[in-house]
């Protein structure tokens, strides 16, 4: 999840099964501000603990400005001038897939490794690729460590224009040639509830985010959409994991609560516990 997400600081992308969690949030209506295309797992989650999912998406999704260095890319890959492809999230396959589909490219034999199970099953589904690595511990890092040796090899990133450079630098450390392309760009997102007319009648109960872009577009769409911080005021303010939270502090948002794990259940968790306390306090 490209955007700056605690998961690698490149996707608003949250690669993990997602399980039901027994939680009891009914009654609160609570705000996610994930890309329409990846709402709903949070979405299932809330509304499965008798929470109102309130979909306001802050970033969305799209493809570069330019498409000309992409497709070049691309139609390396599909000419074997690549030893290794890989994928950090599925918002990127799923703009590959788009461009590999328009250019009519069959990509085949390459050797594909990715960050996490569930980017993996979306190559699988949507570039009919076998991925032969998956790095388990969901970080750049983590994937250049399982990839070593790489002296010597050609390896291409398609990423987020935003995409940190940490993976690309551990790989040339190491001996390869790196070949970073821009997939995609994180935009303003539109349309869903009305939030901001409902924060000034005081009827949101919590506001999620699940990374840094998600913040700052937030902040932006608020203000554009005739909102007030004032209206913030008491209402709890989540985030999942440390970064997301520096970010609202670097933005003088409250933080009200931080998930200790960067996954969708633990947020869902914070959130009960929060309330739990909130009530108990005020018995």
């Amino acid at each position: 999840m490209n955007d700056d997400s605690d998961l690698n600081s490149t996707d608003d992308e949250l690669d993990e099964e997602v399980l039901p969690v027994k939680a009891d949030l009914s009654g609160r209506k609570i705000v996610v501000t994930r890309p329409p295309h990846q709402a709903i797992e949070l979405q299932s989650l809330l509304v499965g603990s008798g929470a109102d999912a309130l979909i306001y998406p802050c970033i969305d999704i799209a493809l570069p400005e330019e498409l000309e260095l992409l497709d070049a890319a691309l139609k390396d890959t599909a000419d074997d001038l690549f030893d290794w492809l890989i994928f950090t999230s599925a918002n990127t396959v799923r703009i590959v897939a788009q461009r590999v589909e328009a250019l009519n490219l069959v990509l085949t034999g390459i050797r594909t490794a990715v960050i996490g199970p569930k980017t993996s099953a979306v190559v699988e589904e949507l570039l009919g690729l076998e991925v032969e690595l998956v790095a388990q511990n969901y970080t750049a890092e983590g994937l250049a460590r399982a990839l070593q040796p790489v002296a010597g090899l050609r390896f291409l990133l398609p990423q987020s224009e935003i995409a940190r450079p940490v993976l690309a630098q551990a790989l040339r450390d190491h001996g390869a040639e790196v070949t970073t392309i821009v997939a995609y760009r994180t935009v303003l997102g539109q349309g869903g509830a009305d939030v901001p007319g409902l924060l000034a009648a005081k009827e949101i109960d919590a506001i999620t985010f699940s990374s840094s872009s998600t913040v700052r577009n937030f902040l932006v769409r608020l203000e554009n959409e005739g909102g007030s911080r004032t209206h913030l005021e008491g209402v709890c303010l989540a985030a999942i994991g440390p970064i997301t939270a520096a970010t609202m502090v670097t933005l003088d948002l409250p933080v009200t609560l931080a998930s200790e794990e960067f996954t969708l259940p633990s947020l869902v968790l914070a959130l009960d516990a929060y309330f739990r306390s909130e009530t108990e306090e005020s018995e």
